[in-house]
């Protein structure tokens, strides 16, 4: 495999294929399990996602990457085998979240700042020695009538930026995700607002990357969609995707190789039905598709359910999923595919 920053950020952006979200905190995957009544134990989170990466046919055939979190990059599987050499085996590239998560902003009510730039340059040394090729860092982006405030976002901007540059400078291709938050409070916005907010954070973003002298070539984006709130919800599918595609087309330099769209407040399948949206007719600059948590591992940990004789069907839920978001990322998904399954 390539160590160059920009070949290494090609392959995550592959055609047909998209990242697998597996970087769930402890306290996010624990909400999961207990949505299914399963104990939230390492040894748990380990059996689930080596489930999801043995899982060969989607590895194989339509991720790209996966990011992980601390604990899931350290961790061997049942036989002893590290989780990293088993991705590495799929032909999809280890990652890794890097951020602290969000912390309140002083003096901006609502509004956060995410944390984790101290000490970053010995952790990416470390990651890097671990397996991992790429990291992610969320800035979170309140929206309302009055949010976010311009205060908010250049201190996300300017997070996010000093991120990259220190990911590029340990041989890490960095994931740069500011997300406007659809599924936030009150969630009412219209999707013009949305695109008025997605287009000030994205300014604001590729401002500070410039600024940090970061290589666009060798990063990866991963926003939003410009979608109304999950109060509001009246886009139709054509509308959600002209809007994003505008939206980037405004924001994003071509020098960009591949946007992957997280898939917040949205259902497993309008994800997959705006992204392939995007991606039908027309001529883009960049490669759009997905890097989705949820939306991929939903059907699956419900599937699964903490059984080890439900692996078979928990990872025929989760390549089903992959397969579907490997379709969109060409333009080619249809409902009625998803009924064949």
């Amino acid at each position: 495999m390539s160590e160059r920053l920009e070949d290494i950020a090609a392959a995550m952006a592959a055609s047909g294929k998209g990242l697998l979200a597996a970087d769930e905190s402890s306290g996010t995957i624990k909400k999961r399990f207990d949505s299914i009544h399963v104990e939230c134990t390492e040894e748990n989170r380990r059996d689930y996602r080596e489930m999801l990466f043995r899982s060969n046919e989607a590895m194989r055939n339509h991720i790209s990457g996966v990011i992980l979190f601390d604990e899931t990059l350290r961790q061997k599987a049942a036989d002893g085998t590290p989780l990293v050499d088993i991705i590495r085996a799929s032909g999809a590239i280890p990652g890794i979240k890097v951020d602290g998560g969000a912390k309140p902003l002083a003096a901006h009510p609502g509004e956060t700042i995410t944390e984790g730039l101290d000490g970053l340059r010995e952790r990416l040394a470390e990651y890097y020695r671990l397996g991992a090729r790429f990291a992610k860092w969320r800035g979170v982006l309140s929206i309302s009538s009055s949010l976010p405030t311009s205060g908010a976002v250049h201190a996300n901007a300017h997070a996010l930026a000093r991120y990259a540059a220190l990911c590029q400078e340990a041989g890490i291709v960095p994931i740069v995700e500011p997300e406007v938050v659809m599924d936030g409070k009150p969630g009412d916005h219209s999707i013009d607002r949305c695109f008025e907010v997605t287009e000030q954070v994205l300014r604001a973003v590729f401002a500070e990357l410039y600024a940090a002298r970061v290589n666009l070539e060798g990063t990866i984006l991963k926003p939003n969609m410009v979608i109304d709130g999950k109060n509001a919800r009246k886009a139709s599918v054509e509308e959600v995707a002209e809007k994003t595609i505008r939206c980037l087309k405004a924001t994003v330099p071509a020098l960009i190789p591949g946007i992957a769209f997280l898939s917040g407040g949205q259902s497993d399948e309008e994800a997959t039905a705006h992204l392939s949206a995007m991606n039908a007719g027309h001529d883009l600059p960049w490669q759009l598709t997905f890097s989705y948590g949820r939306a991929l591992q939903a059907a699956c940990l419900s599937a699964w359910g903490g059984k080890s004789e439900n692996v078979a069907a928990g990872q025929r839920a989760f390549t089903h999923r992959a397969k579907m978001n490997g379709l969109a990322a060409t333009g080619n998904w249809t409902p009625a595919l998803e009924k064949a399954a």
